[in-house]
């Protein structure tokens, strides 16, 4: 063999043994992440929605329609992952150029991950969990033999033709969108323009949604840490509260045993059982809180308001530069690449402290926008409840999650908050180029945050003083508004 053609199988060689390797990574990685979310589904499903006691055919649909919740789930995780996975790894090969135990951390995995994500989340939204939802929902045709084969026949059909409606509709859209005879030859094309273009338009819904739920979750994330973690004694008296639920849990148990032994009392014991149990409940809670240590108490509160209020804070200054920058610079909009040069240049100009920042903003926005989700008036019926959760509830918190968290690369580079450029598809987005929707888009989110901020830190230090100074006890004046002349 000559030495040019076995310089040639080297190669050949080398490439197939690195991508059996991404295939390995990819799949270790994945295999973790679907475990992981298997756990979390199998904490909030309701149980009895799964089990064979009543309808095997029934438990069987339902659990296949769980495993497709947890993929769709494993893909939202990844989401999340992705963009705080690459800023670590091209600070690593930054760090550590030619290390031999980091030669499988280049470009070529980075976009595989980006490339597998982004097929993944088109799959999961629009055929694997619409399909979940019809499968749990179909019996059947009429006149079938009853069996899972005729309600995947029927959930096949239903989402043929809901396939059909959707494609259709974005058809219509886009020519009218586009107005001209280019467009339309191109709609024919369903893989190169079709699903990129729908994908488009969910990732668009995603973006929006972030903005109007993140805003909200930034300042709601004070109310639920304050929740979680000790205040200290000068904003909670716990002493008292903790009396006052001892004496409710105390009264609520003797009206529950003089109800049993009364028969001249009608009381609803399953009611009383109910308030009896929330209120040993939040008096354990209250017992647990009381046994903090004077270092959770006085330094931890104080520490962790500081922190949300430092990392809300940062982003609403790189959100207000990245405004400037927009102005002043071209380079500045969000743009994707094909090609992932890694390992290059940091993408932080404070080196590795800059993007360990940023990875901790991009968690911290993705938390701020889930708590924001699952608090707003429109989404909280959707909140999970642990072993109670129905099947239905679960397809929705998928398609929630897989919503946010596939727009959060494009959100954050949106708004500056990294200038890692976006791989793959992912940035083949058409509205990603339009300077006015990414320039409104960033004062938008600026605004709405400083706004929640400011009117929920003021109403909670108001009403923490009020309670310091115990100015909360004080009996309210009546005022009557009844017209003259008759009784309030």
């Amino acid at each position: 063999m000559a030495p040019a053609e076995q310089d040639a199988l080297a190669v050949r060689e080398q490439l197939f043994h690195e991508r059996v390797r991404e295939c390995i990574i990819c799949a270790l990685l994945f295999t973790s992440l679907y475990i992981l979310c298997h756990f979390i589904i199998t904490y909030f499903k309701k149980h009895t929605d799964f089990t064979a006691a009543h309808d095997d055919e029934d438990a069987a649909v339902n659990r296949i329609a769980l495993g497709l919740c947890t993929f769709t789930l494993a893909v939202a995780l990844g989401a999340v992952l992705l963009l705080p996975f690459s800023i670590i790894s091209n600070e690593v090969l930054l760090s550590f150029p030619q290390n031999y135990y980091i030669q499988w951390l280049n470009g070529s995995l980075i976009h595989g991950l980006w490339n597998l994500v982004f097929l993944f989340s088109n799959l999961s939204l629009i055929f694997l969990m619409p399909f979940a939802y019809f499968f749990t929902e179909s019996e059947g045709f009429a006149g079938s033999k009853k069996g899972i084969m005729a309600r995947v026949y029927e959930t096949s059909v239903v989402l043929l033709l809901l396939t059909l409606l959707v494609l259709g509709m974005v058809w219509v859209a886009s020519a009218i969108v586009g107005n001209d005879a280019a467009s339309r030859q191109s709609l024919y094309d369903l893989w190169e323009y079709y699903l990129p273009y729908l994908y488009s338009c969910i990732s668009l819904f995603g973006v929006l949604l972030l903005l109007l739920c993140t805003p909200f979750g930034l300042s709601t994330m004070f109310t639920v840490t304050g929740k979680l973690l000790v205040k200290p004694r000068l904003l909670e008296d716990l002493d008292e509260q903790l009396s006052c639920t001892r004496f409710e849990e105390a009264a609520m148990s003797h009206r529950i045993s003089y109800g049993k032994s009364s028969c001249w009392l009608n009381l609803n014991v399953e009611l009383l059982r109910e308030q009896f149990c929330a209120i040993r409940s939040k008096r354990r809670k209250l017992e647990l809180r009381h046994r903090a240590s004077p270092w959770q108490r006085n330094l931890g509160y104080p520490l962790a308001m500081l922190g949300l209020l430092a990392l809300t804070g940062i982003s609403v200054l790189i959100v207000c530069f990245h405004v400037l920058e927009l102005l002043l610079d071209d380079a500045a909009m969000p743009r994707g690449i094909q090609d992932a040069s890694l390992g290059q240049v940091s993408f932080s100009i404070f080196g590795s402290f800059g993007a360990a920042l940023q990875v901790v903003l991009i968690f911290y926005l993705m938390v701020s926008s889930v708590v924001g989700f699952y608090s707003s008036p429109l989404f909280t019926w959707l909140l999970p409840e642990r072993q109670d959760t129905p099947l239905t509830k679960i397809i929705g918190n998928c398609v929630s999650l897989l919503v946010l968290s596939s727009a959060l690369p494009v959100f954050s580079r949106t708004l500056g908050i990294t200038r890692f450029d976006l791989l793959g598809d992912f940035g083949r987005f058409n509205w990603l180029g339009n300077f006015y929707i990414v320039f409104l888009y960033n004062t938008g989110f600026a605004g709405l945050t400083t706004l929640c901020l400011v009117k929920r830190v003021s109403w909670a230090v108001q009403a923490e003083l009020i309670r310091a100074f115990g100015l909360h006890k004080l009996p309210l004046p009546m005022t009557c508004s009844c017209p003259p002349g008759k009784p309030c």
